[in-house]
């Protein structure tokens, strides 16, 4: 007995221990939400009413600059470990804090040059915007002040430097670093015609068919008189393997990043005129696919001030909303994806210049690394290579319109945020710089657009497909009225899904095929868009949550003539042969489709002798349709062989996953989207952070569900919903991934989730009342 009470009274104890630490940790980290606070740098008053999701509804009396003020403070108080995170990543200072593990990222990091890009661009920007960036750093600074930091920097053990100006420009660098180039998909055509020749290559990049949607059609082309068909040839270069070898490990950096090329990573947006909705003006929607993190990429606020009143998506570190609206327009984005990246092979006499990085790394003395440039860009073949030998090895340069001086893309988004109509929204998407995105509009007028601003390289003779040699240079940059863009289309909507912007016959190349998503997203928005005649916001809730998979209609045929070589097989293709093709959690067909699916992306690691999956789907299609040289292998020498075997050894990998009973094989099972933080793979800590939910959705759904095909695993996927009612703007609703929080002991640190895995949304309206802060100069 005398034993029992010990234990009791040591659990007791631990118990008392635990919570008394977890006390601690939440007043460290707490800031209140209510009250007042006297702050410098404020001309005036200053109201955040905070709704029950979280939102910070901001409004200030005197100035539009106390409003950014404050959106600076509230992005601090809820995110300043990301803020503090993504700002190391865009200056290349990781290893200053996690040690010498990140070395090699920040080397990469500071070859490319983004901090020092930022820097550069700075200048160039408006006085407004310079106005507006010190006002958002002053209210970042005054949170700082407060000395209340989440539990990442106790963890790490250091605190955060002041925020400065060229802070906030830092992680838009990094964003288009994630949205805008194709250096990797160069890297890799070289190591396939080194392999496999011309005809390898050629099947491995199947081509985008004519038949595929573009967001303007020949007619559309023709009507804004930006139609000609151009004449491309190619010249690539020989890369040595030593250099491809070099180039191919920078990838993994990219990966580990979080900012690879992953099938389908990109976004659906779609605004239909009054004629097409119940109330007789535009609705307007968007769901940027990008990674899903722990904190969320996005956080949602209101900004009012004098002249300024914004509402939708922000990113903490930027001075603005990104995707939203205010009082007469609305407008939202999708990934482009032009070729806007290039890589030179220099001659070995070329002219370079020198610059030097300090890397700082907790624990280790400072190196010094040399970075060359040449008229270009960046070396990047020399971030892998510690001994380089002069004259000997090849000298790979990369030119970016990123990293070019003159960005003024900021001075576009605070443009967005003031705009009244469609002159004012164009004007300031001139200012636009990168990364190229497909901008869709709508205005209370009952008029609706589509613009796809940036700086688009022209190139002569050569289409930027794979490295060219260094004597060739970009021809200036596609003029602003010449871009991509629609103003009223006779079809009464405009929707985008990253396919081809435009028709062949436009004025300029802006890519090869596979820079640009397959048709699936695309035709099944506008099937949807065309089946409902009037449309509302319930509608376009269900177009936007749809996991129907126009894939698998294009696949089926082919699949379900494969021979079975097992009763489980039998039995599987049984399922698919009933399967709706819906990517639903609770669908067993979803799951075998997925896990066969994968086995048929492996069908090129034969070949190629390296490991790479080709998830494309029109090469998988390709080599179904065609009997493809890729079906042939060890274990086929056909295609229907290769369906075989392949479907096999899916049903091996999900036995091992999910065990014999194919009926318990539910998608939501495996298919979980994880948002995952910085410390993901921490057993220690990682699980504090991370989160976990299943999900509907797959490759190429509206509703898409990027997934590791290793875990299965949802990594990206609709990170931010908006639709925008411009009818009654109050009517509006948003919902993103997570929760506007960062501060995992909040409650709004993931309370967003089980509405965004539902379907649901919150309102995107104005809002006063609920807790208030009002912070006093």
């Amino acid at each position: 007995m005398r034993l029992l009470r010990a234990i009791g009274w040591i659990v007791l104890l631990l118990l008392i221990i635990v919570a008394a630490a977890i006390g601690y940790l939440y007043y460290q980290t707490y800031t209140p939400k209510s009250g007042d606070l006297k702050l410098q740098g404020l001309s005036g008053e200053v109201k955040i009413s905070w709704d029950s999701y979280g939102v910070p509804h901001i409004k200030a009396s005197s100035s539009d600059l106390d409003a950014i003020f404050a959106l600076g403070y509230v992005h601090a108080q809820d995110r300043i470990w990301q803020m503090d995170f993504q700002r190391r990543v865009a200056s290349g200072r990781l290893s200053e804090v996690i040690g010498e593990d990140l070395l090699d990222t920040d080397k990469f990091l500071r070859t490319w040059g983004f901090y020092k890009a930022t820097k550069e661009a700075y200048p160039a920007l408006s006085d407004r915007s310079k106005q507006i960036i010190e006002a958002y750093t002053g209210g970042v600074n005054a949170y700082l002040a407060t000395k209340k930091l989440p539990l990442e920097f106790t963890l790490l053990g250091y605190k955060p430097e002041l925020w400065t100006p060229v802070d906030t420009l830092a992680w838009a660098k990094m964003m288009a670093f994630d949205l805008g180039g194709n250096w990797e998909s160069e890297i890799l055509a070289s190591r396939i015609r080194a392999k496999v020749g011309e005809e390898g290559l050629k099947q491995f990049y199947a081509p985008i068919p004519d038949s595929d949607p573009t967001i303007l059609n020949r007619e559309e082309l023709q009507k804004e008189r930006i139609y000609q068909e151009p004449a491309v040839t190619e010249e690539p270069v020989t890369l040595l393997p030593e250099t491809l070898g070099k180039l191919t490990n920078l990838l993994k950096i990219q990966e580990a990043l979080g900012m690879q090329k992953v099938p389908d990573k990109g976004s659906n947006n779609w605004v239909v005129a009054g004629s097409r909705t119940v109330s007789g003006k535009p609705l307007l929607a968007d769901d940027p696919h990008l990674s899903l993190s722990a904190p969320a990429l996005w956080y949602m606020a209101e900004i009012q001030g004098p002249t300024l009143h914004a509402i939708g998506g922000t990113i903490p570190g930027l001075p603005a909303v990104v995707i939203g609206r205010n009082d007469r327009i609305s407008w939202a984005v999708t990934n482009t994806a032009p070729d806007v990246q290039d890589l030179f092979l220099e001659p070995a006499d070329a002219q370079l210049t020198e610059r030097t990085e300090v890397i700082k790394i907790k624990g280790k003395p400072d190196i010094t690394i040399k970075v060359r440039e040449s008229k270009h860009g960046p070396i990047i073949s020399d971030i892998d290579d510690d001994a380089k030998e002069v004259g000997k090895d090849q000298i790979v340069a990369l030119k970016w319109t990123a990293l070019e001086p003159g960005d003024t893309t900021m001075d576009a988004f605070i443009g967005l945020n003031y705009a009244q109509n469609w002159d004012d929204f164009t004007s300031a998407l001139k200012l636009y710089v990168t990364p190229t995105q497909n901008f869709l509009y709508a205005d209370v007028d009952g008029n609706i657009g589509y613009y796809a601003p940036g700086k688009i390289p022209i190139r002569d003779g050569w289409d930027g497909s794979e490295p060219v040699s260094g004597d060739k240079d970009w021809k200036g940059y596609i003029p602003f009225e010449e871009l991509p863009h629609v103003y009223n289309p006779e079809k009464g909507y405009i929707a985008t899904a990253n396919e081809r912007p435009v028709a062949d016959g436009y004025l300029y190349p802006l890519g090869t095929d596979d820079l640009f998503a397959t048709r699936y997203r695309k035709a099944r928005i506008e099937q949807l868009i065309q089946e409902t005649p009037k449309h509302t916001i319930e509608s376009f809730k269900q177009i936007q949550n749809d996991s129907y998979s126009l894939l698998w209609d294009d696949l089926k045929p082919y699949l379900l003539k494969t021979e079975p070589k097992s009763d489980a097989a039998k039995k599987a293709l049984e399922t698919l042969s009933q399967w709706d093709g819906f990517q639903k959690q609770d669908s067993v067909g979803s799951t075998i489709y997925a896990a066969w699916y994968k086995q048929l992306t492996y069908m090129v690691q034969d070949e190629l002798d390296f490991v790479v999956e080709r998830k494309h789907p029109y090469f998988v299609l390709g080599q179904l349709q065609n009997e493809g040289m890729y079906c042939k292998g060890p274990q086929s020498q056909n295609c229907a062989e290769y369906l075989s075997f392949s479907l096999e050894n899916a049903l091996k990998d999900l036995s091992s996953r999910l065990g014999e009973n194919q009926g318990g094989w539910q998608w939501g099972k495996l298919h979980k989207a994880r948002s995952a933080h910085v410390f993901k793979d921490n057993k220690q800590v990682g699980w504090i952070f991370n989160r976990e939910t299943s999900t509907d959705g797959g490759f190429y759904t509206v509703n898409v569900g990027t997934y590791d095909q290793e875990t299965f695993k949802q990594t990206h996927g609709p990170s931010y919903r908006q639709i925008v009612d411009l009818s009654n703007m109050d009517s509006s609703q948003f919902v993103f991934s997570l929760g506007q929080s960062g501060n995992v002991f909040s409650a709004h640190y993931a309370d967003l989730s089980p509405l965004w895995r539902a379907g649901e949304y919150v309102p995107m309206k104005t809002f006063e009342g609920g807790q208030v802060l009002t912070l006093h100069p």
